[in-house]
């Protein structure tokens, strides 16, 4: 009973119930809410932003958070694909486009880490920076005549499954693994918890969140070059709005926007919930536009449920 009682009190608990009861509700409401196409089609959609909230949870556990990972989904999009018209090997273009994702994230690490600015400052102004270079880059035309090498990428089936459902499902993995039992990545939650008495004890504070930043922004780059493999053409557009979803997601699934709490599998478990309501939506002919409003009324429900949570454990500990 008290192992049951511990497992109900879990934000991730919660958010697979409300998937089942919505899977329950959709296979009734939709005949082809069930079909393998259809849950093909539902994986593949959120497989992007899985790859991208597996850093955000990371990030968000140690206490900060990133409004820039759309904005680099798109310009590492254009990046490789500008690269890549230009003749250089498809390998040597994914290593260039990442290398892209690790200046953005050493900057945005450096700039909250070592000049101690706001991360909703630093990371709103990388935003605006690099969605504005993507539209100089490009004149703001999308860049398509891609090789069909790198289209494989995002296209390539494996058993029936596109590939970026399964780079999904292993960073999903790998990063849920690592966070909760390695000695490295266990630091953001003491980091997140309590800066002041991490950076006492030892843990090189600056150092770790640095790296999540790079990380968070390597992730994204890596979903930039995977959507635009599978899209086949670098989209100007490709991300907006999207920082807002996986944030939205990754607080859904249990972290905080104070940091020292979440997981990568809750992460998951938010960006799952937030694709199967716009399946949902989308099947029951509600009008696309309602989408972002429902985006936004999950992500203002998420940060009070994540508020008067943190509220009650405060005044139990009391």
């Amino acid at each position: 009973m008290n192992v049951l009682s511990r497992l109900t009190k879990q934000r991730e608990f919660i958010i697979f119930i409300i998937v089942i009861v919505v899977f329950i509700f959709m296979s009734f409401a939709s005949p082809i809410f069930l079909t393998k196409g259809n849950m093909l089609a539902l994986l593949l959609s959120l497989s992007i932003e899985s790859v991208m909230a597996v850093g955000m949870a990371n990030l968000m556990v140690s206490g900060g958070f990133d409004m820039s990972v759309g904005s680099i989904l798109g310009f590492s999009g254009v990046i490789i694909a500008m690269i890549l018209r230009a003749g250089v090997p498809v390998p040597l273009a994914v290593i260039l486009a990442l290398g892209a994702g690790v200046g953005i994230g050493l900057w945005n690490g450096f700039i909250v880490a070592k000049l101690k600015i706001n991360p909703f400052v630093t990371t709103l102004s990388t935003l605006s920076i690099f969605r504005g270079l993507t539209f100089v880059f490009t004149k703001g035309r999308n860049i398509a005549g891609l090789p069909q090498s790198f289209k494989m990428i995002g296209q390539l089936r494996i058993g029936g499954i596109q590939r970026p459902i399964i780079y999904a499902i292993i960073l999903i993995i790998i990063g849920d693994i690592m966070l909760r039992n390695s000695r490295f990545l266990r630091q953001n939650y003491y980091i997140g918890g309590n800066e002041k008495a991490a950076r006492l004890s030892g843990i090189k504070v600056d150092r770790m969140l640095i790296f999540n930043y790079v990380l968070t922004a390597v992730l994204a780059a890596f979903a930039g070059i995977v959507f635009t493999a599978r899209m086949g053409s670098a989209s100007t557009q490709a991300g907006t709005g999207w920082e807002l979803r996986v944030i939205t997601a990754v607080i859904l699934g249990g972290a905080s926007l104070r940091g020292g709490v979440g997981t990568v599998f809750g992460a998951f478990l938010g960006v799952f919930l937030m694709a199967l309501i716009s399946n949902a939506l989308t099947l029951l002919g509600v009008d696309v536009y309602w989408q972002t409003f429902v985006v936004g009324v999950v992500l203002i429900t998420a940060v009070i449920i994540d508020t008067l949570g943190r509220s009650r454990t405060l005044k139990s500990s009391a």
